[in-house]
């Protein structure tokens, strides 16, 4: 099976970090939201129109 040097299976390695504040409030701000839900469908707008060009 080789040498494992790593027996513990629940090291803090393994978690991902937790979001900042500031992260938890960009997720859950619905203005927010409203603005990056308009600026990516202009971009998908852009994109579309250019493709039937």
């Amino acid at each position: 099976m080789g040498n494992i040097t790593n027996r513990e299976p629940y090291q803090q390695a393994y978690y991902p970090p937790a979001p900042t504040g500031f992260t938890r409030f960009m997720r859950t701000c619905l203005l927010w939201q409203l603005y990056r839900f308009v600026v990516i469908n202009l971009k998908m707008l852009k994109l579309i129109t250019k493709s039937h060009h």
